[in-house]
């Protein structure tokens, strides 16, 4: 027997970069959202005397040994679970490698869910949370799914008040975008501004307001206040049709009045000039136009948020027309995203 567990893709509605830390990262504030987009991870494992890990893919440029997220929360967990196991883990790629849409993430979080199945044993909600962001920056968001406010360096972790889904096209340039490089590159930029303007404004700072404003707004019942009647919750059954692709619309509309944006985009852009053009295709204009698009955590992905599969599909167009692949997917509420996990 095995179990097979989809590993889900995230987007960042903004992202703030601070200084770099003692601890050598650099400090974040960003809120995550899950997509449909997913890869399969496949855990197949069993107690025994002596752990064995054995790691296979369909894609060779991921890594097979212990640089493999996947490898080490695998035998991280176990040796927190002071259990042996033989664990094999198959990961179906579908996602970029080097896109910013936390594949290499999701498929460590996806492994330990499996292997707890598998093993029928399971550590504690903080334990897992603890080893997940032992493992990497962007794993713990995935324990939890829907949106999700990133802090620290991305790895502590705070749930918010899901909202509908809503039609997504994320863009795939075949280039990649290293994040170590996009930090460097950052830094550079950093003390250039420092030295030509005296100083720089905290962005984490500025960015934790934006979104405070924002979930001000949302209030208690996850609805922007005066968006229609009833205080229906962005959860509830109530919502339906017209009504759940308004709340959808009005947050978002909400959010980007705050000015949220991703830091990324100022050292990425440069380097990679194309990326600025596929992020104006996604944008478009006139009744057509996204509610929001932006590149994804350093890239190379880039995605848009619209009001409608209609939307959607021109946005789609544009980016294919320009030589880009172009995926349409939705966004991933918390619900949705556990109970579609196991679903294949």
């Amino acid at each position: 027997m095995s179990t097979q567990v989809c590993s889900y893709s995230k987007v960042n509605l903004g992202l703030a970069i601070g200084p770099t830390r003692p601890d050598g990262f650099h400090g974040l504030t960003t809120v995550y959202q899950t997509l449909e987009l997913h890869d399969v991870v496949t855990v197949q494992a069993k107690r025994a005397w002596s752990t064995k890990i054995v790691l296979t893919t369909n894609d060779e440029r991921v890594p097979t040994d212990g640089r493999n997220t996947c490898w080490k929360m695998v035998e991280r967990a176990l040796e927190r679970l002071q259990m042996a196991a033989e664990v094999h883990v198959h990961i179906d790629k579908r996602l970029p490698v080097q896109g910013g849409m936390g594949a290499g993430s999701a498929n460590a979080a996806a492994a330990l869910i499996g292997l707890e199945r598998e093993l029928g044993a399971a550590l504690t909600g903080g334990e897992r949370l603890r080893l997940a962001g032992d493992v990497g920056s962007d794993v713990p968001l995935f324990l939890l799914g829907g949106i999700v406010l990133g802090l620290g360096r991305g790895e502590r972790v705070v749930p918010l008040p899901d909202l509908p889904a809503i039609w997504s096209v994320v863009a795939v340039p075949e280039v990649g975008v290293s994040t170590p490089q996009a930090f460097r590159d950052w830094d550079a930029q950093a003390v250039d501004s420092e030295l030509t303007q005296g100083g720089k404004p905290d962005k984490l700072d500025q960015l934790s307001l934006a979104y405070a404003s924002w979930y001000a707004e949302l209030g208690t019942s996850g609805i922007i206040r005066g968006s229609y009647p009833g205080n229906i919750q962005a959860g509830s059954e109530v919502a339906q049709g017209g009504q759940r692709d308004d709340l959808a619309e009005n947050a978002l509309l909400s959010l980007v009045r705050t000015g949220v944006e991703n830091d990324f985009e100022r050292v990425v852009f440069p380097a990679y000039p194309s990326l600025r053009e596929i992020k104006r295709l996604l944008m478009g204009a006139g009744s057509e136009a996204a509610l929001y698009a932006a590149l994804s955590g350093s890239g190379s992905a880039l995605f848009g948020l619209y009001r409608s599969e209609t939307d959607a599909q021109a946005a789609q167009r544009r980016v294919q027309d320009a030589g880009v692949k172009a995926l349409i997917t939705k966004t991933l509420p918390r619900r949705e995203y556990w109970t579609k996990m196991f679903a294949g």
